[in-house]
C-alpha cells in the first residue's frame, strides 16, 4: 500500500491527507492501488461466464405459448395455434413468429417439476419455497455467485438486480440471506444506483483531490523524478477506474445503437397488474451489463396471472415478449457473447390445462416450460414431454433445482460443495440430488 508519513492533517472535507494517500480508502473496499490496477488490467483480458434469468412473475401458460397440445379438447387446447420453427420438429405459438426463428440458438425443457403453488420468485431465485427461505435463510443464487466469485473487478458489481418494486411483494428479489449484506444484489432502481454515481464525493470535488494529491506527493523527500513519473502514472490509472462509469453507462440504453434497441422493441415501464413491467429495454440493459463484468443479471418481465381474458392477453403481450426474447438471443449470437452468457426464462409454476369460466387458466404447480439459450449449452432440442393435456411430465421430469444446477455448473461453481456462511458454517448451495440438466450440458 502507498503512503506517505507525516501528521493526518484534516482538510474543509474533513478527510485527512495521509487516509486518502492510502490507496486503501479509495472507496474501493479497501483494496490496494496495486490490486485496483491489477483486478482492471486481468477484466479487460479475461473473459467470464455470466447469467441472465428471465423471471416471468405470476407464471406463463406453457400449454398457450411453448408447449401447445393442438389435438387435445377445445377446453385444455385454447385459442392458439402451433406454427414450425428453425428447428424440424418443434414448434411453439403462432404468436412467437421471431422466437420461432432463432429456436436454433434456444432450447426448451417442457418437463421442470418439483415447485409449489406459490406466487413468488423464491423457487426461482433460491430454489426453495418462500418459508423454507425465509426460515433457513437461503440466498439469491445471485447472491451465491457474488460470495464464491466475487466481482470480475473491483468497479463491477458481480450481481445487479433489474427487478422494480413490484406490488405483490413476494414477486420481488430476494437477498443474501446466510451468506450476510456484503453479498446483496446491487439493485437498480433506487440508492444502490445513486451510490454508483459517486454520490458520496461529487465529482469536481473528487478532481479536486486528485490535483492536491498530485501536488503534496510531488514533494515527498527522496523520490527521484522517474519514482514520481511512476507514482503519477499509478495514481492516475486508478483514478481511471474508480471514476468510471460503465455500470452506469449500461444501464442508460440510450446510448446503444439505435437499430439494435428497436431491433428489442420498448415495450413499457408501466407494471402489469401487480407484478412486473413488460419493458424490453431491460433486456437489452441486462445484455449490456453482462458485457461489461457483471456475473448475475436479473430481470422481472411481465404479469402471467391470468386467470381470466388469459388468450385476450396473451394476444396483447407476446408479441412484445416476442420482440425481446428474440433480439436477446440473437443479440448474444452476434456479439460472440453467446458461449460466455446463459440465459433462462422461467416464472414459478405453468397453468391449468383447463381452461376457466373466466377465459382463464388458474396455478398449475405440477409442471411448467423452461426457455434456455447461450452458456455454451446444446441448443436447438427440445427437452422432456408432458402429456396430452400438458398437466403431467411423462418424459423425462427434471426438478427446478436442477435448472439452478445448470447455472451454477455454466459459471464455474461446485453448488455442493461447502462454503462459509456470515457465521462461518458450512453451508452447500444446493442438495446432492441436484444436478445439471445433462441434455443442455453434456
Amino acid at each position: 500500500m502507498l503512503t506517505c508519513p507525516g501528521p493526518a492533517h484534516r482538510y474543509c472535507d474533513g478527510l485527512s491527507r495521509r487516509s486518502f494517500v492510502q490507496a486503501g480508502a479509495l472507496a474501493v473496499g479497501g483494496l490496494t492501488l496495486a490490486d485496483v490496477l491489477r483486478a482492471d488490467t486481468v477484466a479487460r483480458t479475461r473473459r467470464h461466464q455470466s447469467v441472465i434469468m428471465v423471471y416471468l412473475s405470476g407464471g406463463l401458460p406453457h400449454q398457450d405459448t411453448f408447449d401447445l397440445k393442438p389435438n387435445a379438447p377445445k377446453e385444455i387446447r385454447g385459442e392458439f395455434s402451433p406454427i414450425p420453427t428453425k428447428v424440424p420438429g418443434i414448434e411453439i405459438c403462432e404468436h412467437l413468429p421471431r422466437l420461432a426463428r432463432v429456436m436454433d440458438k434456444c432450447s426448451i425443457v417442457r418437463s421442470i417439476v418439483g415447485q409449489r403453488d406459490e406466487h413468488s420468485s423464491f423457487q426461482s431465485l433460491t430454489g426453495y419455497s418462500m418459508g423454507e427461505t425465509q426460515q433457513n435463510q437461503y440466498p439469491n443464487f445471485g447472491s451465491a455467485v457474488a460470495r464464491v466469485q466475487g466481482p470480475v473487478d473491483p468497479i463491477t458489481p458481480p450481481f445487479v438486480d433489474l427487478f422494480p418494486t413490484m406490488q405483490h411483494r413476494p414477486y420481488n428479489s430476494t437477498g443474501a440471506g446466510y451468506f450476510g449484506s456484503a453479498f446483496n444484489q446491487v439493485r437498480a432502481d433506487g440508492e444502490d444506483l445513486a451510490s454508483m454515481k459517486l454520490r458520496y464525493i461529487e465529482s469536481p470535488q473528487f478532481q479536486n483531490r486528485r490535483q492536491l494529491l498530485t501536488r503534496l506527493d510531488s514533494f515527498r523527500r527522496g523520490d527521484s523524478v522517474e519514482t514520481i513519473g511512476d507514482v503519477n502514472e499509478s495514481y492516475r490509472q486508478a483514478f481511471d477506474v474508480l471514476t468510471s462509469s460503465k455500470i452506469v453507462d449500461a444501464l442508460d440504453v440510450s446510448k446503444a445503437d439505435p437499430r439494435l434497441r428497436e431491433l428489442y422493441g420498448l415495450g413499457s415501464s408501466k407494471h402489469l397488474g401487480d407484478g412486473a413491467p413488460l419493458w424490453n429495454d431491460q433486456l437489452l440493459i441486462a445484455r449490456r451489463l453482462v458485457e461489461v463484468g457483471v456475473r448475475v443479471v436479473t430481470v422481472a418481465y411481465g404479469f402471467w396471472d391470468t386467470h381470466g381474458n388469459n388468450f385476450g392477453h396473451m394476444k396483447q403481450h407476446l408479441p412484445t415478449v416476442d420482440a425481446g426474447l428474440s433480439a436477446l438471443i440473437q443479440d448474444l449470437s452476434d456479439s460472440g457473447l453467446d458461449q460466455d452468457v446463459s440465459v433462462i426464462v422461467w416464472g414459478e409454476f405453468g397453468r391449468t390445462p383447463k381452461i376457466n369460466n373466466n377465459a382463464g387458466r388458474d396455478h398449475w404447480a405440477p409442471v411448467q416450460t423452461a426457455l434456455f439459450a447461450g452458456g455454451g449449452m446444446r441448443m436447438g432440442q427440445v427437452i422432456g414431454g408432458t402429456d396430452k393435456d400438458a398437466g403431467y411430465a411423462t418424459d423425462r421430469p427434471i426438478h427446478y433445482r436442477d435448472v439452478l444446477a445448470t447455472i451454477y455448473h455454466n459459471l464455474g461453481i461446485d453448488p455442493h460443495e461447502f462454503y462459509r456462511d456470515q457465521t462461518d458454517r458450512p453451508v452447500a448451495l444446493l442438495p446432492e440430488d441436484n444436478r445439471p440438466i445433462r441434455e443442455l450440458v453434456g
